[in-house]
């Protein structure tokens, strides 16, 4: 089977890769797996093995031949693209009481895929997927780092993020131009009391210019105000976004919105 460039596809063939994710994996036979692209079935296979409820994601219909014998009662392969699906009126199909979310992502739509399932307000424990390292750097990265920006503190708001395995390029077939990490995403129980549109708005403004201070970035809201929670925390007033703590950009659009 050869890989579609147009799919992104480049099939896990590491088994010790594949053991570790589904490690991570915590399901029971009283629970649901739903798996994103399983390509050559490698994962799915070992997933299985977790005799929970398996529904796995496929956009690519040539796939069939080598998908459709691992069906059974409890694992169910659907064709089609994963953006498309209505999440919250699909699981209304299936009788669970936990949601796992599995998937080696396409690196091209790592961002619209976890949106997708942000959007879908569908509840479920831990999404664990590869993602290319660089973009899994950006996920978890810290104040003062060049990869700390917007969908840092996006999708802090949402999870708990944390590596599971960094993985090597030769661990896929064929071999990709770049290296990939695991990364796990576990809900948070308690997200912070914000206007979600209003801050991510403002967090866009404050990233919009990397190399601009957060002065100039943020020319629209009321400078003497976020200079007096800057000042608060003995920072100075030409400092940019990228130096800033989460707890910091909140009290200071918490004073400005």
């Amino acid at each position: 089977m050869k890989a579609k460039k147009r799919f992104g596809q480049n099939f896990l063939v590491s088994h010790d890769v594949i053991v570790k994710i589904v490690d991570e994996v915590l399901a029971t036979n009283e629970d649901l797996i739903i798996e994103i692209g399983p390509g050559m079935g490698a994962l799915t296979k070992k997933l299985k093995e977790k005799n929970a409820m398996l529904v796995c994601y496929e956009v690519d219909n040539d796939l069939k031949k080598i998908l459709n014998p691992l069906e059974n009662d409890k694992t169910k392969i659907i064709y089609q693209d994963f953006l498309s699906v209505a999440l919250e009126d699909e699981l209304k199909k299936y009788c669970y009481k936990n949601l796992f979310i599995v998937g080696n992502l396409p690196y091209y739509i790592t961002t619209p895929i976890i949106e997708h399932i942000i959007k879908s307000n569908i509840t479920f424990n831990s999404m664990i997927i590869m993602v290319q390292k660089e973009v899994a750097l950006r996920f978890m990265a810290q104040a003062k780092n060049k990869d700390y920006g917007y969908i840092t503190l996006a999708l802090k708001y949402y999870f708990d993020i944390t590596k599971v395995i960094d993985v090597s390029k030769y661990s896929f077939n064929p071999v990709p131009k770049v290296e990939s990490t695991v990364i796990k995403l576990v809900p948070k129980q308690n997200k912070l009391d914000l206007d979600v549109d209003k801050y991510f708005s403002f967090l866009k403004q404050c990233f919009a210019h990397k190399r601009k201070t957060l002065k100039n970035n943020l020319g629209n809201y009321d400078w003497s105000k976020i200079k007096m929670v800057l000042e608060k925390h003995n920072l100075y007033e030409n400092i940019r976004a990228e130096e800033l703590e989460e707890n910091v950009l909140i009290e200071i659009f918490k004073l400005v919105s």
